[in-house]
């Protein structure tokens, strides 16, 4: 896995024969989920159950840097979701357009709500070219999610600790996980649950609190919380309590909140800057929203 280069014109291809528009009008479409993504259960390509997922070294990527995008496909996130998934293009074209960041390799996951939904964590094959977006196709937006104020947004952090195994590891180089939504972060993994998804046996629940040294010694940790009219951002950050709890778990300079238009600029910086190992620089918040801090 994690073959060839993303490029414009593949992806264009792609869209043009899949989604019956080229892919300019495709990101700029106002499609409803049901419309974009035809999946209706979760599709085998992205079981999670029993899996291991491999971002390697190879001929044509010598040194691969594995990035995980988590996305939250519930309910609360509304069409947002849609119209982040859209984004995929704006942000591989400005990715790649780099020639110092050559050997990214991007996993897409699709986060639920553990103790609600059928299909609370979708896995890829980690990818560098048009097959991101073949696999991003098959993910199933459940729309679901519960009442208890968070999604199981760690789920991201788990399966890239105890299902991934990462060739960059061996060179030192630490992985990328963002996380992607609207909600506060979860407390803990249900055992049983996260058993039923992924088929682990666990003796107890996994709290967020424990598994954060443990991601962080193999991966740099961003969430982003989406404000958008669509998603529940701004309901559930009322008291600025979904911006406090995010930004005092992970660092300030480690959570963001963005726009549908400004989202894929910051993926973009959040990746470049660590593929460069560079501190993450990215403008504070201005008078249009360009970006908009905890």
């Amino acid at each position: 896995m994690g073959g060839g280069t993303w490029t414009t014109c593949a992806y264009n291809a792609y869209t043009t024969l899949t989604k019956g528009m080229d892919s300019v009008t495709y990101s700029n479409a106002r499609l409803s989920v049901q419309d974009n993504f035809k999946a209706r259960r979760l599709d085998g390509v992205l079981n999670p159950y029993n899996v291991m997922r491999e971002c390697c070294d190879s001929e044509e990527h010598p040194n691969s840097f594995p990035v995980i995008l988590a996305l939250d496909v519930t309910g609360s996130m509304g069409s947002a979701a849609n119209r982040v998934a859209q984004k995929l293009n704006e942000i591989m074209t400005s990715l790649y357009s780099d020639d110092e960041v050559k050997d990214v390799e991007f996993c897409i996951m699709a986060i639920g709500d553990l103790a609600y939904d059928d299909a609370p964590i979708q896995i890829s094959q980690f990818e560098s070219d048009v097959r991101i977006a073949e696999q991003l196709d098959k993910v199933y937006f459940e729309g679901g999610g519960g009442g208890n104020s968070y999604e199981s947004y760690t789920a991201a952090w788990y399966m890239g600790v105890k299902h991934c195994v990462l060739d960059a590891w061996n060179r030192g180089r630490k992985g990328v996980i963002i996380t992607m939504g609207d909600e506060l972060p979860n407390p803990y993994l249900p055992k049983n649950q996260l058993k039923d998804a992924v088929g682990d046996n666990l003796q107890d629940n996994i709290e967020t609190a424990n598994l954060l040294p443990e991601v962080l010694e193999k991966y740099d940790v961003f969430h982003i919380s989406v404000d958008d009219h669509n998603s529940s951002y701004k309901w559930n950050n009322s008291r600025g309590e979904l911006d406090k709890e995010w930004s005092e778990l992970l660092g300030k300079d480690h959570y963001f909140v963005a726009n549908l238009d400004n989202l894929a600029n910051i993926i973009v910086k959040i990746v470049k800057s660590c593929y460069n190992e560079e501190i993450v620089a990215i403008p504070a918040a201005s008078s249009n929203n360009e970006v908009i801090w905890a």
